[in-house]
Parts: C-alpha cells; structure tokens; sequence
C-alpha cells in the first residue's frame, strides 16, 4: 500500500501594510486612518501618453487625483498654461481634473496637441504624463486605374496594396466582390506590407477581383482598393493574346515558365538588419517565389528560439517573438527550399529598450527629526538619465533645502522639519521613450493607531507555525510590544519571535499557547492597546487506512477510511481514483468512511486515495486496487445469505444506540443490503416493524429511538435470491419515558348541530406518546371576544363537543398531548365554527329580464351574511313553466334548479320554451340547507320559431303531379304565419336540380302540386314561420308515375339476361340533435333559437341575437373529427350565413359564438348532414357550354365541306384537265342514281350543274372540262386523298400510272368509291 501524508499549517495572515526604509514609513491604506492624515496629492488616474482620439466622438482627457485637502487642477497645453475658462467648448469635471472637449460645434483637430495636468495643494504639487492628443485618420485611397495583369503560367507575381496612411495604421487584407477572403497557402500569401505574392501563378488564378481592403480600427471603417484583373496564360496562348492586349496591359515576366530554383522576393539581398524595443513584437519576414513553390525555414544562428514567445505564422513565411527582450539580440537566418534546391537571407536583430523600472519611487511618511530616502532606479538601452523636480520644478531650481541631498537616482532626507511635506517628479529617458513618478514625502506627527481588527480569532493546529497580526500606525513609528492573558510579561524569546512589522509568531504552537493575547503600541505621542485569541486545534489523521485491495471481476469491494479530527473543525471526506475525480458511476458509493465498489470491472482497477480536509488542515492515504479473472469453479447454486450473528447494542443513548452485527454466508450472492427491524417488548413482542435499511457493504447502524418503549432488534440480510431468516433478536434496551414532543394532527372544529361545536384531530400513535397515562388537552375560546380559553382533557378519544354554542360562530382551538411526565409543545390554534342553521331571509328585489324566446337573466339582491346562518354556497334558483300562450301546446309543470356558487347576484335561465308564462323564486344555500324562498316573480317568454311539422308525406302520385299532406308543429312557439315548401329534382346522380318555392297559408295541412315532370324524383323541405322567422325543416323524397305509353318498357328474359326495373328511391327524413343541455353560468346569453336549412347554394345557418356583443362568429367542425380545432367564419351584423364550403356526404356540428366585454357567449350546436351532392341538377341539352359545343362542331364540318368543293371546282390551279382529255378512259360510264355509277359529263356551259346542286332527274352527274378525275389522282380509284389544301394528294404521291400526254376534249373517268347516301350528304 502506498502511503501519502500531507499536513498542511495555518498561511501567514498577516499582509504587511507598512514596509521600512531606514526609519521611513509608507502611509497606510486603511480609509479610517487616511480620514484624519493631511497628504499631498497623488495621481491615480490618467490618459495614455500617446492619445488618439475618435472625430467622431467628444474628447475626454483624463486626470484624477487625491490628497488631503481634495487637491484642484489645472493643464498645460503644449508647454503653456491652457486657460478652460476661455473655451466654451472644454469643460473640467468637478472634484477632478478630467477635461472633456464638446467637438459637435468644431473639429476634433483643432485639440491636438501635448497636454500635461498638474493637482495640488496645500501639501504639494503632482504632474501627469505628458499626453500627445493625436485625432485618428482613416483617408480615402487615392484615385487610380488598375490595368488588367497578364502574365505566363508559372512566374511569380506581387499584387500591390500600397494603402493610405492611417492614424493608427491599417490592418490589411484581401477579399473578392463577395467579401470572401482570398484563400491562402504556402504559394500565395500576405506580406507584412499588405502586398500580395505569389511564388508562381497558376492558371486558376484568373480573376477580376483582387481587392485590398485596409481597416482602420479606431474608427472601425474599411477603405476598398480598386479590383485588380488577373489572367494567367498558358504558353501556348500567349501567341494569340499578346496582340490584343500590347497596347492596354503591363507585361510581366516574359521569360520561361520552366522550373526554377527559389529567390527572395522579401527582403532582398542575402543580409538585412532590424531593430526592435524591448517588450515589443518582433515579426522578420521572408516571402521565396520558385517552381516548385518553395518552402520557407528558420534558424537562429546564435542560439535557440525562446520557448512559449515564438510562433510562425503565415505559412512559416513569418518568424514572430512576442514579448522582446535583451536576451533575443542576434543572427536569424531563414531559408527557402524547393526540389531544385534552397536560397537563405540573414537578419541580424538589435534590441534597444525605453525606460523600464527597476525602482520606483515610494511615498515617505517621516516624523520631524527622522531620516529616509528616495530611490528611482531605471533601465534601459541606451542607459536613461534620470532627473528630479519638486512640484513640478527642477529640482535645481527649487529653493535649497539643507535637509535633502541628490545623490544621482537617491536622494537622502536627514532631520526633517515640519512643514517640508512635498511632491518629487522622478524623470527617467533616452531616446526611445520617458517614465514618470510622483512620491510625496509627508512629515507629520501622529500617536499610534492599531489596524489590526480587535478580538480577531486565529486558529491554527497543533505543531505548527502561529502569526498574530498587530499593524500599527504612528509618526515616529510605533513600538510593539506583546502579552499574553493577564499581562505578566512581555513575550520574547523562545517560543516566540516579534517581526519588525508587530507580528508575534509561535514557531511550533502547543495546546498551552491558547488563549488572549494584547499587542501594545506606543510613541512619544500616545499608546494603543489591542487584543487578539489564538485557538490551536488538533490535527487531523487517517487512523485506519484503505487496504491494497485483489478482486475478482463482478465482485464488491470496500475501502475504509477511519479519521480522527479536532472536534470543533468540520471534515469533508474526498476520494479520488489515479489522482483524478471518480468516475460518475453509480456503482461507487462513497460514506463517511468507506468507500465501496459494486460490480468491480477492469477498469476499476487503478490507486484509490482518500482525503480528509479540514479548514486548517488535511490527511490523505491511498491503496491500490487489482481485478482479476475469477477462478473457474464448478456451478454454484446462489441462495439466500444466512442470518446475521453477534447482535450488539454500543453508544446507547436516550433516543439512539448504534447496533453492530456479524453479516452471515452469503452463499455465492453478494448481500445487497441489511433490514433492522424492532419490537417493543412491553406493549407487543411478538410484533416486529422495519425500522431502517443500511448497505449491504456496513455492518452497523445508528438508529434513533422515541421515549418509554423497549426495543428488541434483530437484522435481515438481503441478496438477489431474496431475505434471510432473522438474526437472534438482540437484548431488550429501555428508553426512558418523556413528556411529548409532537401534538395530535389534522385539528378541525365544527359543527354537528346548530348549537354545538364538534372539536376533532388524529390520535398519536404508541410510539408517539413517550410515556404512560397519554391524554389531549382540548382549548377553545370564541375568537375576538373570550380573552380566556376554556379546556378540558380527555383520554382515548378523538373528539369532543361543546354544547350551548351559539350558530355558527368562529372559535379558535387547540389540542395539546399530555402525559404522566409532562406536556407537549405549545399547539398551533386552528379556526374553527360551531354548527349552521337554514338561512333565514330570502333574497330580495328578485328581477327577470327576457333576453330571447328560450333565453332569461334573472338577478336578486345577495342578503346580508349574518343572515346566512353558516357558510355561505350560493344561490338556488327554481323555475318552472305554468303555462303557454297557445292552447295547442302541453304544459308540463316539472320544476328546474340551478345552483349558482358563492356571492353571485344573477345567472342566466337557458333552455325556456317560447311563448309560454313562466315563474322563478331564489333561495340562498348554506352548508345545512336552502334558506326561505323569494315571491314568485312571473314572467313571458315571446314568440319563437315553431318547431317541425309533425309528419310529411306524399299521396296521389300521378304522371305529372302529386300531393303533399303534414301535421302542424308539436311546439307552436307563437301563432303560426304559414308555411314555406321547397322542392327540387334529384336526378340518379344525387344531383339537385332548381329551388321551387311555395308560401302556405296557416291553416292549411295539404297541397296538390301539378306540372312536374314525369318518371322524377322530388325532394320536398317543408318548415312552419312565425313571426320571429321559419323553423327546421321536414324533407321528404318522392318519384312521380312512370308515363307507360310514351316509355318502351323492355321484358326481361331470364335465359338470356335483361335489365330489371331500378329499385324506388328511399324516403328520407333530416332531423336536426335535440338540443344540448345547458350549465348555468352567471353572465348573459345572448343566443335564441338557431336552425339551419339545406339548400342548393349550401347550408343556411339562422339565429336569433339580442346582445351587445361585436364579434360574432360561425363556427363548424366534422362530426368525426371531434378533436380538431373548430373552423370559424366572421358574420357580424347579420342573423344568417350560408356555409358553402361542407364537404358532400358528412355531417357537420354547427354553433353560432359571440365575445365581448370580457364575456363569451354560444349558441346551441347542431347537426347538419350535407347530402351526398349538393350540386344543382343539370339538364346537358340546355346548358351553354354543351350547345357551344355542337354549333363549333357544326360549324367545323360545313368549313370542312366548304373548302373540298372550292378545290374539286378549281380547274386552272393544276394541269388536271389536259391530262383527262389525253387520256379518255373508255371504260367510263355516267354514275346513275340506282347503281351509284358516273354518267358521262356535258361540255356545253348551260348545261354544268351549280356546286352544291342535286344531280339532274337522269340519274348523272357531269362536269366541265375543269373538274379533276378522282381517278388519274387517285392510283386505282380507292386510295384519293386529299391535301391540306383540298388538291389530291395522289397526282405527286407517285400511286398514279404513268400516261402519255394528248390533244383533245375526251376525258376518261373511272367508277367513283363514293356510295349514294354519301353523296347526298355532300349535296
């Protein structure tokens, strides 16, 4: 096991505020001291020295300083006075000397300049920097013209920038017209200078978009170069480019593009040098342009590169040392290399540095008489010169003071007098740069003062080092001086050591060294006194360290830590695994002092340490973990684990005692965890309850205990197989009773009657009593009036009840446990009321308003509350129907009850039948019952739209006509006006034809419709009207007569098949849902009768609206899609919509909604079933389109027929006739009329038939010499087609025989394949 122990002691407390030089003392910087001290002033805050400013923005130079008194400023301005006052635009902020410059008036150059401040007052005198205020400039690019760059593959090639010179200077890159930056590599690359190099071009270089761009950061503007063109050719282009472009281009390169060894195109020659200020970032640059593209490397030739300062970016094409110093002068050589060999440059670098501290002045803090010194140091190179002033005056030529003397960067202070307090300007420079520091020497006599806080506690452990702070203050400086407790004596020597600074340290502190402790600090002007408490704790030690552990794989294993710490200190336990946090495994379990391993795997295997930390110090131990294979074994058979053994009760306390036991076999399965259980051997010893559960890694527990039982434990232990048998239950322990700590739960007081009050709770358990003779002290007393409570105690009850309470009154109550040893806590008292009685006064002023035919709010007074008589529930208001206006409608007497909660004074009455009388009392509810009811206040609901028709139905059917008979509504709701019939065709496609309309009188109960069309089937919608509008409608379904002697009916043979005769269409009747129940809420409805009608344009949704609302709304979903969200439709200012986007053969729930003034108000949902189509039938004889459609058709035909006859009549387009008059056929004979042939054709003029003419009454046809022979054209006198524009197609389709071209009139015609019927149809 490998052993590590660290202890760590008590650091050092003790800052030292005061530090001597000589007898000189530095002024504190307690804010408490520096109150009462006078002090020269000190700058703390202030500008840079190089200052550039934003033109944009207002100029603030800063300068603050303190001192005592407050120190006042003033500036100068390039070596003379700046008078503020004098410039309106320059401002100083008050109690500082921070000047701000308003530029919105001016320029911002005009401020530019060297400015110094200077504070002071009645103690000295002390200067700023010098601060050179310089105004950033971002300038514009100078205007020019970039000519196109041409230039051979493979040369190298350098794109200039050449930015503007900015205040501070730009930062430089390149982008495309994208404003993507140009990609960059070891061939083409930035070089410090902006410019942009390529060790040789490639052909994808080619581009018209070379940008430079320069940012100028103090004013975050980008300033754009113009593009620069780019086109590399290859060698073989040259030829034909060179040409076009010698008078409009630069010609770069016009040697080889061969491959090359590299060169240098930065810097140039083989030697440069380079000069750099300490502290600053040296970048040396070498850009090789070759082919191959070289690579670049570097060296230093005297000595190595500086670790973590050195970087080479760009590509290595840059050496970059941050942070210079002396140590990185010398020789850096940088070599570029390619395959045909390498190039090298030399630079030798040379550090120079401004002025840099070694010393800075302090202030002093001298008492009249005493001695110090001032001491500037600084270096640099070349060496500064330092030089000294007084408040701000050369030191020469400052009045002589004997009690100073310059020595070079000392000046030594001897015997100084009251009085001489003043500021020193410490000046170090060189060519490269200037320091500054003020240091004010402070001569004053003051008593001592102690900083130390008082009765500071510091703890420190055992055998280690113990620092006591006393910090003083005093001019001269204070002696300190030591005592412990009672002040016996000055402490010195061994053990203890006093520092200059006051501190008193114990070199090795023993418990001995506790105790106070007084510091003493004394001048000839006073002493102070302070006291201080050292406490030296015990260390902490690992007693029982982890083990080196050898498991088996997916085994358990357990590291102890066992650690004794001081008792006051508080530990915090840490385990860590190969030094490093443990895995977030839930397998590694960590307890206060162990550390176990469930399941362990390979990986666990590793150095396990724990460590014990304390505020003051720590210990830590490690052991070392190794997992193996497990050893091949026969199967084994897991079972339970065996019982524990050696049960032992050990740390017994009053309500606790820590139980040990010896864990049983576990029998091949690790035990998982153990269950205590306990039994009390006086009330019931046979009855054992779980008491606690502990990991199956312990072997003990710390069980608390409650007061006068006598335990008996026994412990279980648990595997995977399952529980063990009981251990031996260990010996019986005793607690002794006590009084209660815990009082009876779920305290309640209430009444059973009206004149008691029943006070209840929860019993305490046996275990909850602590001792024998358990009783309840019951308290109660009538809130706000008995200032005494009156109690009883009970015993073995959980309730009681005072009797001659009066009706429901609050009382507070308590019940408090009690025993034979004493009294529980002090009970929380509960508010509780004595019993109600029914209420006793009715609801006055009870008002109804009718808001529609089904609709009413009725409103009451709420009554006084004492008249309540108990909790107030609400309000009940019953209703009921008397009677109707109409003595053709039933009315039913059944009683409606609303229920309206808590202190509502209205409620709305849904679901009233119109036109009928109605009543309504109020009665108020309480927890007991209904109080008295109101009078009866009665009240008339209008008229609304009647209900539907009681029946409807066809009789009569004939050919053309049909009657129609149906019962008046059930529900009148008014005196009716008459009825409304609609009807429409339905042809077999379900689609509905036209709306017919009639207007019925009211007493009528038939009608007969005539000129309907025969073999139809009609729908009919029949509804009822009021005066308040129509109701829902009654449909029904009817087919007119069959006409039998205008209608071929066709048999129907079964052997051979037939058609039978369609089934009758079913009669079908829409029924809307009745209505949906209604909830009373105590807002205002708004919403009458709502009902809705189908119809061809869609479905008409009506309703009845009396409220104010503005926002009313349609809204609709699918009957089978409940769970979607509603689709609405805005209908204000209207009491119907017709919905026109239903699918066709769904059903749809339909509700009319109002929202406004903060209320929401809906109407009753119904259920529209949308027919299968809805569309309006539609005769195809009669529709627009289809008669447009046959007169295009017609008309197609006869310009069809037009254009043939024009082209068979035209006998001069072609050379048709010379041919038919060459070639008489003498086969040919006239057509005849009954045997469809030609007949010879006529010559003479008068006797050609007209176009378009019948033939003569012989039976033939003839033509003029003009015509065309359909038989020369048309091969064999079967294939004549004709061309597009009406010529035969046959005379150039080379299907015609070859003939021999004659003279003469005679034709020859061969038989025509038109028959006669066609031919007729042409004429």
């Amino acid at each position: 096991m490998d052993r590590m122990r660290t202890k760590a002691g008590t650091a050092v407390f003790l800052v030292l505020i005061l530090s001597y030089l000589g007898n000189a003392m530095e002024v504190p910087l307690d804010p408490k001291v520096l109150e009462g001290l006078p002090q020269p002033p000190t700058i703390t805050h202030q500008s840079p020295k190089d200052y550039i400013i934003d033109p944009r923005e207002n100029i603030v130079i800063l300068c603050d300083a303190k001192g005592k008194p407050h120190p006042s400023f003033s500036w100068t301005r390039n070596g003379t006075h700046f008078d503020i006052d004098q410039d309106p635009w320059v401002k100083m902020r008050a109690r500082s000397g921070t000047l701000v410059v308003d530029i919105s008036e001016g320029k911002a150059e005009t401020y530019e300049g060297v400015y110094q401040c200077t504070a002071m007052n009645d103690h000295g005198t002390a200067v700023s920097n010098n601060i050179v205020v310089r105004q950033s400039r971002s300038p514009l690019w100078s205007k020019e013209r970039n000519l196109p760059v041409v230039v051979q593959e493979g040369v190298h090639l350098i794109l200039e920038c050449r930015p503007p010179a900015g205040l501070p200077p730009p930062i430089i890159f390149w982008m495309d017209n994208n404003f993507q930056r140009l990609p960059m590599d070891s061939r083409v690359s930035q070089g410090l200078n902006g410019d942009l190099y390529f060790s040789n071009v490639l052909e994808k270089d080619t581009r018209n978009d070379y940008i430079c761009y320069a940012r100028f950061p103090h004013t975050q503007t980008i300033q754009q170069k113009q593009p620069i063109a780019l086109k590399v050719l290859k060698l073989d282009a040259i030829n034909e480019t060179v040409a076009a472009l010698y008078n409009e281009t630069d010609w770069f390169s016009d040697g080889s593009a061969d491959e090359r060894k590299p060169s240098f195109l930065v810097p140039s020659g083989h030697r440069s040098s380079k000069m750099v200020l300490r502290g600053d970032v040296l970048e040396l640059e070498c850009i090789a342009e070759g082919l191959p593209t070289p690579e670049v490397s570097w060296s230093k030739v005297s000595g190595e590169f500086p670790e973590g300062r050195t970087s080479l970016p760009n590509f290595k094409k840059t050496l970059r040392i941050v942070n210079v110093s002396e140590e990185d002068t010398g020789e850096y050589r940088c070599t570029g290399r390619n395959t045909l060999g390498s190039v090298h440059h030399s630079i030798h670098v040379t550090v120079r540095a401004a002025p840099y501290w070694i010393t800075v002045p302090r202030n002093l803090v001298l008492a009249p008489m005493e001695k110090g010194n001032l001491i500037c140091r600084a270096s640099g190179e070349p060496k500064p010169t330092i030089t000294w002033a007084i408040n701000g005056i050369p030191i020469e030529l400052s009045p002589k003071d004997n009690s100073r003397k310059v020595e070079g960067d000392t000046i030594i202070f001897e015997d100084v007098q009251s009085g001489s307090s003043a500021v020193y300007q410490c000046n170090a420079s060189n060519e490269y740069g200037y320091l500054l520091a003020n240091a004010f020497v402070n001569v004053l006599s003051e008593s001592p003062r102690i900083l130390t806080p008082s009765n500071k506690v510091y703890q420190v452990i055992r055998d280690s080092h113990a620092f006591l702070d006393c910090s003083s203050f005093g001019s001269p400086i204070p002696k300190v001086e030591w005592f412990k407790d009672k002040k016996s004596g000055i402490l010195q020597g061994d053990p203890y050591l006093l520092h200059k600074n006051g501190t008193l340290e114990i070199q090795v502190a023993q418990a001995v060294n506790s105790g106070k402790y007084t510091c003493l600090a004394q001048n000839p002007l006073g002493i102070s006194e302070n006291h201080v408490y050292l406490e030296v704790k015990e260390p902490t030690r690992i007693l029982k360290q982890p083990d080196y552990k050898v498991v088996r794989r997916n085994r358990n294993v357990v590291f102890e830590c066992k650690v004794k710490h001081d008792s006051s200190l508080i530990p915090t336990m840490t385990w860590l695994k190969d030094n490093g946090e443990l895995p977030d495994d839930e397998r590694f379990v960590v307890d206060s002092d162990s550390l176990t391993i469930t399941e362990v795997t390979d990986e666990d295997a590793g150095m396990y340490t724990c460590i014990m930390n304390t505020t003051l110090d720590m210990d830590s131990a490690s052991a070392t973990l190794v997992v193996v294979e497990a050893t091949p074994t026969p199967a084994v058979v897991n079972d339970r684990p065996g019982p524990p053994t050696d049960l032992e009760l050990t740390d017994m306390k009053p309500k606790s005692v820590q139980l040990t036991w010896i864990p049983g076999d576990e029998h091949n399965s690790p035990i998982i965890k153990f269950l205590i259980q306990y039994a009390d051997s006086r009330r019931h010893p046979d009855h054992w309850h779980n008491l606690t559960e502990v990991p199956g890694s312990k072997t003990t527990a710390h069980l608390k205990l409650s007061p006068y039982v006598h335990y008996m434990f026994r412990v279980l232990a648990q595997n995977a197989v399952g529980l063990s048998e009981p251990s031996q239950p260990s010996r019986v322990y005793k607690t002794e009773p006590a009084a209660p700590d815990q009082n009876p739960s779920d305290v309640e007081g209430s009444g059973t009657e009206h004149d008691n009050l029943q006070i209840s709770w929860k019993p305490l358990s046996g275990l909850q009593a602590n001792g024998p003779g358990l009783r309840y002290k019951v308290m109660w007393r009538q809130k706000e009036m008995d200032k005494d409570w009156t109690s009883v105690t009970v015993a073995d009850v959980s309730k009681f009840t005072v009797s001659g309470t009066p009706t429901f009154t609050p009382y507070e109550v308590r019940v408090q446990a009690v025993n034979n040893i004493g009294i529980g806590p002090e009970p929380v008292a509960v508010i509780g009321y004595s019993g109600e009685d029914l209420p006793i006064q009715p609801p006055d002023n009870v008002r109804v308003i009718v808001l529609n035919s089904t609709l009413a709010e009725v409103n009451w007074e709420p009554v006084p509350l004492k008249t309540v008589r108990g909790h107030l529930k609400g309000y009940r208001v019953y209703y009921w129907r008397e009677r109707s206006l109409h003595k053709h409608n039933p009315h039913p007497v059944e009683q409606q009850v609303l229920t309206f909660s808590l202190n509502h004074s209205g409620g709305i009455l849904p679901g009233l039948q119109p036109y009928s009388v109605y009543k309504v009392n109020v009665r108020v509810l309480n927890g007991r019952g209904e109080g008295p009811a109101s009078s009866d206040q009665q009240f008339e609901t209008p008229e609304g739209v009647p209900g539907r028709p009681s029946f409807l139905k066809t009789t009569n059917l004939n050919l053309d006509s049909l009657a129609l008979d149906w019962g008046p509504p059930r529900e009148h709701n008014g005196h009716l006006t008459g009825y409304t019939l609609k009807y429409q065709t339905v042809n077999i496609s379900n689609l509905l034809g036209p709306m017919e309309e009639l207007h019925l009188a009211a007493n009528e109960t038939s009608v007969k419709l005539h000129n309907l069309k025969y073999s139809t089937r009609y729908k009919f919608y029949l509804n009822a009207r009021t005066v308040r509008g129509a109701g829902p409608v009654i449909t029904e379904e009817a087919v007119t007569t069959m006409d039998e002697v205008s209608v071929f009916q066709p048999s129907i043979d079964v052997a051979r098949g037939g058609h039978s005769q369609p089934l009758p269409y079913p009669h079908i009747t829409w029924t809307t849902p009745q209505h949906p129940s209604f909830e009373a809420h105590p807002t205002t409805a708004a919403f009458g009768n709502t009902s809705f009608s189908v119809g061809e344009d869609g479905v008409l949704i009506s309703w009845d609206y009396l409220g104010t609302a503005k926002n009313v709304y349609v809204e609709y979903i699918e009957n089978e899609n409940s769970e979607d969200e509603w689709y609405r439709v805005y209908v204000n200012g209207s009491e119907s919509y017709v919905l026109n986007r239903l699918k066709d053969g769904l059903s749809y729930r339909v509700r009319v909604v109002a929202m406004g003034n903060g209320r929401l108000h809906q109407s009753e949902e119904l259920l529209v079933m949308v027919p299968a189509m809805m569309a309006r039938q539609v005769d195809i004889a009669t529709q627009g389109w289809f008669i447009g459609l046959m007169c295009a058709i017609a008309l197609l035909i006869l310009i069809l027929l037009i254009i043939c006859f024009i082209q068979r009549n035209k006998g001069g387009k072609y050379p048709v006739k010379e041919k038919e008059d060459a070639h008489t056929d003498p086969e040919f004979q006239p057509m005849k009329e009954d045997d469809c042939t030609f007949g010879e054709y006529s010559d003479s003029e008068d006797r050609k038939p007209l176009k378009g003419s019948r033939s003569p009454s012989n039976g033939t046809v003839r033509r003029d010499n003009s015509d065309d022979s359909l038989v020369d054209y048309g091969g064999d006198g079967g294939d004549g087609q004709f061309n597009e524009d009406g010529s035969f197609i046959g005379q150039y389709s080379g299907k015609s025989s070859t003939r021999d071209i004659a003279g003469g009139h005679e034709s020859s015609e061969a038989p025509s394949p038109v028959n006669c019927s066609a031919m007729n149809s042409f004429v």
